[in-house]
This record gives structure tokens, sequence and C-alpha cells, in this order.
């Protein structure tokens, strides 16, 4: 049986990075590639490329799939999307078509869960804390007292699978984990040995508190202020989920009235921050660049679970990272 003709389409930085030798070699077993690697403007500029193509690879840079790009891909069937939120690249015509869409939004939360699981660990111990004064002061600081990986509490804001994921591994650590999610149940809570809060409790008793909600409309400014406010003495807030689901100025305002909590944040908004934000300078703020997600040859991760799921659609078996439209909504 003749292999099906495919397409890569994304950006021309994405491509190498998400797809590397070993997942081109395995693509170029299941299809056959019909033209080099494309852009969005590429396909846009020339529509007869996509004429042929039941299947489309796809990752950062992604093009619009809405009905001027579908009347020239008349054949497509499968999207195979080798990053995380495919937002930018659904349309209403895509679903109504029943195009088979999957992300690697699974592989892309690997490392977040470990750059989560280092970030905890490390503020039990105040490390941030201790590196910056001796970089400041330039010589060793008194050892206050640290919370440590012992008998310590952690909280989780929100069990999707990110959550779920550091939760799973904190169970190596001898730390107390509790966790808010409206929508967790006892049973979910009980398998991941975690005790269930409300919000407000999660922010008062927790020595360090790591937020994974997603960036919804309702969830807009989610973490306030006073929440900031009611954490514990020399307690630490992480957030590798997304800026807006904080109240920033009212954060920034917190942490400045409470030089002994601490935040990590590496995300923003906007992102980066604006020039001349607080954020910048507050000493008692750690700013990273968006660096939780896959990073060079992690990336290769989500291309190969690409490959995966093309492996599998083409062998009739259920997929395990298909995307809908209700899905579609919630990947931030």
């Amino acid at each position: 049986m003749a292999r099906p003709k495919a397409l890569f389409i994304l950006n021309e930085n994405s491509y190498p990075m998400i797809y590397g030798p070993e997942q081109r070699a395995a693509i170029d077993g299941l299809v056959e590639v019909c033209a080099p690697p494309q852009t969005a403007a590429a396909v846009k500029a020339d529509p007869a490329l996509l004429a042929e193509a039941r299947i489309i690879f796809s990752g950062w840079g992604a093009p619009k799939m809405d009905g001027e790009f579908l009347a020239a891909a008349g054949k497509l069937e499968a999207v195979f999307y080798g990053a995380g939120s495919v937002k930018g690249m659904v349309t209403d015509e895509l679903w109504e078509r029943g195009i088979v869409v999957t992300s690697s939004w699974g592989a892309n939360a690997i490392p977040v869960i470990e750059y989560t699981l280092a970030q905890i660990l490390f503020s039990l111990k105040h490390g941030w804390q201790f590196a910056l004064t001796i970089k400041r002061d330039g010589k060793y600081p008194r050892k206050d007292p640290v919370p440590g990986a012992y008998g310590s509490t952690v909280a989780i804001i929100s069990l999707g699978m990110i959550g779920r994921g550091v939760c799973e591994h904190l169970k190596r650590f001898d730390v107390k984990v509790i966790a808010y999610d409206p929508f967790a149940d006892a049973r979910t809570a009980a398998a991941l040995g975690v005790e269930l809060v409300s919000l407000d409790e999660a922010f008062a008793r927790a020595d360090v508190v790591s937020l994974h909600t997603p960036w919804l409309k309702e969830t807009e400014k989610m973490i306030t202020g006073a929440h900031i406010r009611s954490m514990q003495p020399g307690a630490t807030f992480i957030n590798t989920a997304r800026g807006a689901v904080v109240d920033e100025p009212a954060m920034v305002e917190a942490l400045a009235e409470r030089p002994d909590l601490f935040a990590l944040l590496d995300v923003t908004y906007p992102e980066p921050p604006a020039p001349g934000s607080p954020l910048y300078t507050l000493p008692n703020v750690i700013l990273t660049p968006h660096i939780a997600g896959s990073m060079n040859n992690e990336c290769r991760r989500m291309g190969q679970y690409a490959v995966d799921e093309c492996r599998r659609y083409l062998a009739g078996e259920p997929l395990q990272w298909q995307v809908t439209r209700e899905l579609a909504a919630k990947l931030a």
C-alpha cells in the first residue's frame, strides 16, 4: 500500500529543533514527505503545495487552518502538532471537517514538572535568598532558619497534568502536600497523596506555593495580593503557569511590603515585564525567561510524540494525545 503523502509546516527554526534526525527518519518510514519543510507564509503564497497532503506535521509557527487553507488542503486527514497549545492553528472549519488533531502538550509538561520540582526543593532551602545575599554583600550571610524538605508544606494550585506530575514526584520527599483544585475529588487526592484545601488555605499554610492553573477568562487575576500577604514567614511563590493568572500589580505591592517572602516567576504578564517594572528590581523576586517548558533537545521529545501519534493513527490504534474542540479551549 502506498504511504500517505505528508508535509512539514512550521517555522524554519522550529523544524530542526522539534524534528531531529531520529524523528525525521521515523517519519520517512511512515509517510511520503512530498516537499521540503514549509512555513505558513510559503504555503499561503503557493497553496498548491497542500493539494496532495493527507498528513501535516507541525509545531511553532503552524498556519491558521481556516477555510482558505482547507480549501487548498482538500485531502488533509490529520495534523500532528509537535508543540503545546493548538489555539493559534485550529478553527471551526477544521473541527467541522473532522480532521484529526494531536498535540505534544504532554511532552511539554515533563520539563515543566522537572523545573518545578527543582525550584520547590531549592526554595525549601532558601537557596536563592542565600545566593543573592552572598552576591550582594560579598560574604557568607548568617544561616537563618529555613523550612527544609522534612515536614514542610508544599501547596500545588491546580491538579492538571503538570500539577499531578509534581505531586507524584513529591511523594519521594518528606513533605506535606496540600492542593487547591475545585474539580478534584477525594479519590484523585488520595491517589496523589495530597490534602485538598481552599485557595486561601493553600497560601496561608504552605512554605512553598506552586501555581499550575491554565490561563482562562475565568482564572485571570485569580491569585490576589491578599493571597501573597497571607503566606507564611519566609514562604516562596512559584509561577510556571501564566502571568495573567496573577494580579501582578497587587503581587508586587505585597512583595514590597513583605521582604521575607520570595517569588520565582518563569512567566509574567506582559511577558517579558514592561521596561521599568518593579519585577526587575525587587530583591525578593527571581525572573527566568519562560524556560520551564521544552528547550533545545527537550523539544525532540515533542517531535517524538508527534511521530508516535502518527504511527498509531496509521495503524488504526487509539490516539493518546488527540485534541478535541473542547480540550483545545483549555490548553493555554
